[in-house]
C-alpha cells in the first residue's frame, strides 16, 4: 500500500482526538529482517489503521534513518558513496514495506534539508540555553587509515561481566544490549583494516544530561503512568536513572551526517543518536509545512512511539532531555510501545551477519502477505523474546488461518452463493425472529463481550491479545454454524436457517473489519467477496456503530447480493516448510555460496548438453548420402536443433487469468525484458494454482514460432518441470530450474 494517499496533509483538529504515530527509523545500511519489521513499522502500522477505524485524527511518520558511521561503512563495503548507498537502501525499505501494506502517511529520510534544518536549529536552542559543554576526549585513531574511528567503525569484546561478546561495537553490545564507548573495549580493532586503533585526544561537545535529570524524572514518573508503557521500557528507563545520568556526547569525526553549526566544530557532525530522533521532526515538516501544529502542540496531540528494546533509552532519556533543553513547548511521547527480540530457528536474526529471513525474501515466497503479518503479530515479541520456526509459522495457517478463519468465511458465503433450490441465490435473507432464536442472542452477547475486550486491547497497545480476541470471534461463529447444523435447517426450518446465515455474513463482515489493522489485504479480499466497502462500518463513538456491531444480524442488509466466494488461505505442506527451511539456512553470504554453487553445477549441465548435442551433429554428418536423402530434410532440421539456438529467458508473470473459453489453459503477460509483455497461453492450470502464478519468475522458451490456441495466439512458451510421476509440477524459476534442467537433458 505504501503512504496514504490524501490530496490534503492531515493536521490537528481541534476537539478531536489527534495522534502521531511514529516507528524507530529503520537504519538505511541494510535490508530490514523480520524481527525489525514486527519492532516497528508493522506494530505501529497496526495501531496506526485501529486509530483510523475508531475515526481518530492519526498520522503516521516514518523513514529510513541516514547519516552516521554505519552508512560511511556500508560505503566502505559497496565501493561506493554514502549517498548512493542511502539511495539505494531506501527504495530497498520502500519496498519492503510497500509489499507487507505499512499504511505510512509519510515515508521520508534524514538525509534532507529539513533534517538539517530543525536539528541545528534545536542545537542552538541548548547551546544559548547552557546545556551543553566542551569536553576532551580520547578516541581510537587507525594510523592505517588516517582518521579518528567513530563507535560502529570499532569492534572488540565486551568488558560486561558475564559477557564477553567478542563481536561487540564501539557503542553497544548487540549480545547484551549495554551501551558502551569504544575505548571501554577489550582487544579492540579497525572494522576496515583490522589493525589495533591507538587512543588520541579530540574535542566534543556534550549534553548535560545530569542538570537535565529533575524534569526528566518527573515527566519519566508521571507519563509511564499515564501512558501506559510496556514494562521493558519502564525497567529499561528506570535502570538509566538509577545508576545516574552522564553527559553524553552529541557529536562525532565524520563526514556523512547533519554539520555542527559552531566555528570550532564546523569539520564534524551531529552523533546519530542525536539527530535520528529528531528525524520524526523533519519528517513530519516534509509532510507538512505545519508539522508543529503536531510537535509543539502537548494540548491537544497524544504521541505514540513503536520500538525494539536496544532504542528505548534513547526514546526515554536522550531525546526528551534534548526537548526540555530547547526551552520549547514539545509534545513528548504519552506511550511507548516497546518488543523484545524475535529470534530465529536457534539463533538470533541479525542484519549484520545476515541470519534470518529478511524482508526481500518473502516477496520470493509463495506464502502471501496476509499471512506473514498475521504470524509476525501473532507471535509479537511482547513481553519476553519469542522465536520464529517455520513448523509453527505452518501451523498457524493451516490450523487457526485455514481451518478456522477461512474455513468459516468460506462455509457461510458459498452456502448464501448456492443456487435458491439449496441456497439463498447470493442474496442476504431477511432475519424474522432473531429475538426468539436463543443461539443467535448468546452469540451476540459473546460478540459484544468480545468487541469490549478488543477495543480496550488496542486502546492499550495490546497488539498481540486483541488479534487473539478477534480470532476468537472465528471460533465462535464456527461452533454456532455447527450447533444450528443450518444445512438441517435450510429443509426442516428455513426461517431459522436465515437468522442463522444473516447472523453468520454480519459476524463475517465484522471479522474483517476487525482484523483489518493486522491483515488488510485479506480484510479487502473479504470485502470483495460480500460486495460490500470497508467504510460500510466504523469503530467511532460518534455514530452507534458499535451498538450496531454488537447485533451481527443487523450488519448487512436483507436483499443485499454478496460477490463471488473463493477459498482465502491455502494449506502450507511439509515439503514446502523444508525447503524453505533449507533455503533460508545460515547467513545470506551462506545462500549466495550455494546460490552460485547451483548456478555453476548448472553451467556444467548446459555445456555438457552442448557438447552431446554437437557429437550428435557429427555422426549425423558421416552418414551415407542415401540416409541423408532418405530421411529428407527433417534430419537436416533436428540437427540444427542443438540448445545454443534456444532463446530461453528468465520472464516475469505480470499477470496471469484463465482462458475465457478454455479451463485448463491460462493466459499470461510475461515480461521478458522486451518494450512490451508477451502474450502467452499454457496448460497449467491443472498443475500449479492461479494465485501462484502472479508476479512468478519462470523460463520462457521465445524463438517458437506463435502459435493460436482457442482464439488468442501466444508468442513463447513456459517451461515447467515435474516429478518422475508428473504429480507435481513446477513453474517458478528458483524452485524448478535444477530440476528442469536434469529432465531437458
Amino acid at each position: 500500500m505504501g503512504e496514504v494517499s490524501e490530496k490534503v496533509p492531515k493536521v490537528p483538529i481541534p476537539g478531536k482526538r489527534n495522534i502521531l504515530i511514529t516507528s524507530a527509523l529503520p537504519y538505511v545500511n541494510n535490508v530490514p529482517h523480520l524481527g525489525n519489521i514486527i519492532g516497528c513499522v508493522l506494530s505501529a502500522d497496526v495501531f496506526a489503521r485501529y486509530c483510523r477505524l475508531r475515526g481518530y485524527n492519526a498520522i503516521y511518520i516514518c523513514g529510513t534513518d541516514e547519516y552516521g558511521t554505519a552508512t560511511e561503512t556500508k560505503a566502505l563495503e559497496e565501493n561506493s558513496s554514502p549517498q548512493q548507498i542511502c539511495d539505494k537502501y531506501h527504495e530497498i525499505h520502500k519496498q519492503v514495506y510497500q509489499w507487507f501494506d505499512i499504511s505510512f502517511d509519510k515515508f521520508g529520510r534524514t538525509s534532507t534539508p529539513q533534517q538539517t534544518e530543525v536539528c541545528q536549529s534545536i542545537f542552538k536552542k541548548l547551546l544559548d540555553n547552557n546545556w551543553l559543554t566542551e569536553n576532551t576526549i580520547q578516541q581510537p585513531y587507525c594510523d592505517t587509515c588516517k582518521k579518528f574511528l567513530a563507535d560502529r567503525l570499532v569492534e572488540g569484546t565486551c568488558p560486561t561481566p558475564g559477557c564477553n561478546y567478542d563481536s561487540a561495537r564501539g557503542d553497544q553490545c548487540e549480545k547484551c544490549g549495554k551501551l558502551l564507548n569504544p575505548t571501554e573495549l577489550k582487544e579492540p580493532r579497525c572494522k576496515v583494516c583490522r589493525n589495533t586503533p591507538c587512543i588520541k585526544d579530540t574535542d566534543h561537545l556534550f549534553l548535560e544530561l545530569p542538570l537535565l535529570k529533575d524534569k526528566l524524572e518527573s515527566y519519566v514518573n508521571s507519563m509511564s503512568v499515564a501512558g501506559g508503557w510496556s514494562q521493558n521500557a519502564i525497567h529499561t528507563t528506570h535502570a538509566w536513572l538509577r545508576e545516574g545520568l552522564k553527559s553524553r556526547c552529541i557529536t562525532r569525526d565524520l563526514k556523512w551526517g547533519v554539520p555542527v553549526p559552531h566555528e570550532k566544530y564546523k569539520d564534524k557532525v551531529f552523533y546519530v543518536w542525536f539527530d535520528a530522533p529528531i528525524g520524526y521532526v523533519s519528517i513530519t515538516s516534509c509532510y507538512t509545512a505545519e508539522w508543529e501544529k503536531w510537535w509543539k502542540n502537548p494540548e491537544n496531540v497524544e504521541l505514540y512511539q513503536f520500538m525494539g528494546k536496544d532504542n528505548v533509552p534513547f526514546h526515554t532519556v536522550i531525546f526528551p532531555s534534548t526537548l526540555f533543553g530547547t526551552g520549547e513547548n514539545w509534545t513528548f511521547m504519552k506511550t511507548i510501545s516497546v518488543t523484545e527480540y524475535l529470534n530465529y530457528e536457534s539463533g538470533k536474526f541479525s542484519k549484520s551477519k545476515g541470519i534470518g529471513v529478511f524482508g526481500n525474501d518473502v516477496k520470493d515466497t509463495t506464502i502471501p502477505v496476509e499471512v506473514w503479518r498475521y504470524y509476525l503479530l501473532a507471535n509479537r515479541p511482547e513481553v519476553s523474546d519469542t522465536l520464529f520456526t517455520w513448523t509453527d509459522l505452518q501451523a498457524k495457517l493451516n490450523s487457526e488461518l485455514l481451518s478456522n478463519l477461512g474455513n468459516f468465511i468460506n462455509r457461510v458465503l458459498s452456502f448464501i452463493a448456492k443456487d435458491p433450490a439449496s441456497g439463498y441465490g447470493s442474496v442476504i435473507p431477511d432475519a424474522h425472529g432473531v429475538e426468539s432464536h436463543s443461539s443467535t442472542k448468546a452469540l451476540a452477547e459473546k460478540v459484544g463481550n468480545y468487541l469490549d475486550q478488543y477495543i480496550e486491547a488496542m486502546e492499550k497497545v495490546k497488539l498481540k491479545q486483541a488479534l487473539k480476541i478477534a480470532m476468537s470471534l472465528s471460533g465462535e461463529g464456527n461452533a454456532y454454524l455447527q450447533e444450528s447444523q443450518f444445512w438441517k435447517l435450510y429443509k426442516e426450518d428455513k426461517p431459522s436457517c436465515s437468522v442463522v446465515m444473516r447472523t453468520a455474513a454480519g459476524l463475517v463482515y465484522l471479522l474483517a473489519f476487525l482484523l483489518e489493522p493486522f491483515m488488510p489485504s485479506f480484510s479487502r479480499e473479504v470485502f470483495k467477496q460480500l460486495n460490500l466497502p470497508e467504510s460500510w462500518l466504523s469503530l467511532s463513538d460518534e455514530n452507534g456503530d458499535i451498538e450496531r456491531a454488537k447485533k451481527p444480524w443487523d450488519i448487512l442488509p436483507a436483499g443485499h447480493k454478496i460477490g463471488t466466494p473463493v477459498p482465502l488461505f491455502k494449506e502450507l505442506k511439509d515439503e514446502e516448510v523444508e525447503m524453505y527451511r533449507e533455503k533460508f539456512a545460515g547467513s545470506q553470504a551462506d545462500r549466495t555460496l550455494r546460490v552460485e554453487a547451483e548456478a555453476k553445477k548448472i553451467t556444467e549441465q548446459l555445456n555438457k548438453a552442448k557438447i552431446s548435442n554437437e557429437k550428435i551433429k557429427k555422426e549425423r554428418s558421416t552418414k551415407s548420402a542415401e540416409a541423408k536423402a532418405k530421411a529428407g530434410a527433417s534430419v537436416s532440421a533436428e540437427a540444427e536443433v542443438s540448445i545454443s539456438r534456444l532463446d530461453i529467458r528468465v520472464g516475469l508473470i505480470k499477470k496471469a487469468q484463465k482462458h475465457p473459453d478454455v479451463d485448463s489453459l491460462y493466459v499470461e503477460e510475461i515480461d521478458v525484458g522486451e518494450a512490451q509483455p508477451r502474450t502467452v497461453v499454457s496448460g497449467l492450470v491443472k498443475y500449479i494454482p492461479l494465485e501462484e502464478m502472479q508476479n512468478c519468475k519462470v523460463c520462457v522458451l521465445c524463438n517458437l514460432k506463435p502459435a493460436t490456441m482457442r482464439g488468442i495466439k501466444s508468442h513463447a512458451m513456459v517451461l515447467a518441470a515435474s516429478n518422475n510421476d508428473h504429480t507435481k509440477v513446477c513453474g517458478d524459476l528458483l524452485l524448478g530450474l535444477k530440476e528442469f534442467i536434469i529432465l531437458s537433458f
